[in-house]
């Protein structure tokens, strides 16, 4: 019978896999670069089969077997840690650390609020906060390096528990002097011909939003010179204000600081589900579940009218 692999030896290949580079992977396993390399030979002749193609060169090359020997190496490290927060979370609820993964067009709108809340009520819950895409936060999630993300659905969660928060609208943004500043609410489909400022590809509101603009029609045509892409909300609402196209915008950030008021107009939209569901994410059966169900109403900022809350 072949001897079980140990979780140093799954760790250093698992961090091998994901950084592609001895050195790196050993200065974040905390060994050095030769105890991690004989720890990956020492699980290759244990298993007496071949994970890395060394005849390379100095590239990190995993063989075909050796990228499904990882693949499973990463759900038997989730399933250690498991172990352990199962035993964390029944010994003391509500305590320890809690890795959080936040979307850039929530984070600023939660987080002061969040961060506020925590210490009152869970004072031995320290918060470790990772803002980033969806893609990547969710990526994280399943990995192991985060136990909780908080982002806009519909999204692709499949893989992952969630826990609708609350419905966060979507508001049409634009210069003051706009013709639809003189309506009460903007049908959708009266964007077709507009000039459209979006966040640039990663962001999921930037899919969102063309997506329920598509829901209403005569959205079909390619990107080009009448759309605009941005890194970040407060460009976005800067460009609007200087009279370069409209925007969609979530009500979360409507309602922030990032608006200025004394150039901008918003207005309600029609015509299309023009809303985002903001809500939290975690690894299937996590012994944390309860405590994520526990603080799940901390998330949600004050001024949120209960119509809009799905708790």
């Amino acid at each position: 019978m072949l001897p079980m692999p140990s979780a140093q030896q799954l760790r250093y290949l698992v961090s091998l896999a994901e950084l592609r580079h001895f050195g790196r992977a050993a200065k974040a396993c905390a060994v050095t670069q030769s105890t991690l390399s004989a720890g990956i030979l020492a699980l290759e002749r244990q298993m007496d089969v071949q994970l890395l193609d060394r005849e390379v060169g100095k590239k990190v090359v995993f063989t075909p077997l050796g990228d499904r020997v990882v693949c499973q190496a990463r759900h038997a490290l989730e399933a250690l840690q498991g172990v352990l927060d199962m035993a964390v979370a029944s010994r003391e609820p509500m305590s320890g650390l809690l890795r959080l993964g936040v979307i850039p067009t929530i984070g600023p709108f939660v987080m002061p609020t969040l961060v506020a809340r925590l210490p009152g009520q869970y004072p031995r819950l320290r918060l470790s906060l990772s803002e980033d895409l969806t893609h990547n936060v969710m990526e994280k999630l399943a990995r192991g390096r985060l136990d909780l993300v908080l982002l806009a659905m519909p999204c692709d969660c499949a893989d992952s528990e969630t826990l609708p928060l609350w419905r966060d609208p979507f508001m049409l943004v634009m210069p003051r002097a706009h013709p639809f500043a003189r309506l009460d609410v903007v049908p959708v489909p009266d964007l077709a011909h507009e000039r459209m400022i979006l966040l640039e590809d990663g962001h999921f509101l930037r899919e969102q939003t063309l997506a329920m603009c598509r829901q209403a029609g005569e959205w079909s045509r390619p990107e080009d010179e009448t759309q605009c892409a941005v890194t970040s909300l407060f460009t976005l609402v800067e460009m609007v204000a200087a009279g370069m196209g409209l925007a969609l915008l979530p009500q979360l950030a409507v309602e922030s600081p990032l608006m200025d008021w004394t150039r901008l107009t918003v207005r309600p939209v029609s015509g299309a589900q023009a809303w985002r569901t903001i809500g939290l994410a975690w690894r299937p059966r996590s012994p944390r579940m309860a405590d994520f169900h526990a603080i799940a109403p901390l998330f949600v900022p004050d001024s949120i009218p209960q119509a809009n809350s799905l708790l």
